[in-house]
């Protein structure tokens, strides 16, 4: 089966791409709940099992099918491309609860086996404690499960879009689709979403597209998000394979003799483009250390910088790799 999304000219002039920490967040509590889904992220699985074992996700997981409906609102697609979880969650506590109702209802009728269960009884008795309910345990599973990990998962996001972004540029947008998920279709007017477990199209409307790299969603490809939510397409980000590996090890000596053992390992960690603060968490080095070294490559014309948001993204130049990664 396939999800169908309809553009016209407008929507083309407003795709973007947007990160979600609350996305994230909701995708995390499932990759627990589907061994499947573990394989890349068995050493984060490892560092939070503690954790996760004091978290109660079953309510989560009731409304999170194999296939089917999940509830919108656990993570609708974000308004701006750098929302905070805080603003995210803030803007889930103000739903309208009959809207969470709807959503919930819609989830519990892809598991037959809940129906008769207390557990739906009690989630659609009462909506407005049982979105209060919810939106409480997707804070604390941001706390325990992703939060402590956010400045390592931000900084592959936004590597991603860094590069797919370039990719736009220099492709267009029908073949950059292909290349963000095999999953991805072009035909006339309408991408298409291949392999899913439901049939569903929807028409944009001038609304435009969300393309939101995520860690936790592979292998699958997401798409939908009904009105009143923005229509977003989730696909998996790059290097997701290498995420949890930590960097020591990978500075040549000689290049440490030549810059400086700390310098030298902060050329060598930005394989892909990355701010100050996930270069400071990923090596263990204090931010203004960081910031002091990234300046002096930067002048040196190992690096060059670009700003994404709030942020500044550090990228090496072709003298910079040659260097990093002599063959």
């Amino acid at each position: 089966m396939s999800f169908h999304l309809h553009f016209d000219e407008s929507d083309l002039l407003r795709c973007r791409f947007a990160l979600s920490p609350l996305w994230e967040t909701q995708s995390a509590v499932r990759v627990l709940a589907r061994p499947g889904q573990q394989g890349y992220h068995l050493p984060w699985l490892r560092r939070i099992r503690e954790a996760a074992a004091g978290l109660p996700l079953e309510p989560l997981w009731l409304l999170m099918p194999d296939g089917g409906h999940s509830p919108d609102f656990f993570s609708p697609p974000p308004v701006g491309p750098l929302v905070s979880f805080e603003e995210e969650i803030a803007a889930v506590r103000a739903i309208d609860p009959e809207l969470a109702r709807q959503d919930i209802e819609a989830s519990l009728r892809d598991r037959p086996e809940a129906w008769s269960s207390a557990a739906r009884q009690e989630l659609l008795a009462d909506p407005a404690r049982s979105l209060r309910e919810l939106t409480d345990l997707l804070e604390r599973a941001w706390r325990a499960l992703v939060e402590p990990h956010w400045p390592r998962l931000r900084a592959l996001l936004e590597a991603d879009v860094a590069y797919h972004s370039r990719r736009l540029a220099a492709v267009g947008f029908e073949r950059l689709l292909g290349e963000l998920s095999p999953r991805l279709s072009w035909a006339g007017s309408t991408l298409t979403i291949n392999d899913t477990k439901t049939r569903h199209s929807r028409v944009l409307g001038g609304q435009g597209l969300v393309l939101m790299p995520s860690v936790f969603v592979w292998p699958a490809t997401v798409g939908g998000f009904e009105d009143p939510w923005l229509p977003a397409v989730v696909y998996p980000a790059r290097g997701i394979g290498g995420l949890w590996t930590d960097p020591g090890g990978t500075t040549p000596d000689a290049l440490a003799r030549l810059l400086g053992r700390a310098r030298a390992d902060v050329l060598c960690a930005l394989d892909e483009p990355a701010g100050t603060s996930a270069l400071a968490h990923r090596l263990g080095l204090a931010p203004s250390s960081v910031s002091e070294h990234l300046s002096v490559l930067r002048a040196a014309g190992l690096l060059t910088s670009r700003r994404y948001g709030h942020q500044v993204l550090y990228e090496r130049t072709p003298l910079g790799i040659a260097l990093a990664v002599p063959e």
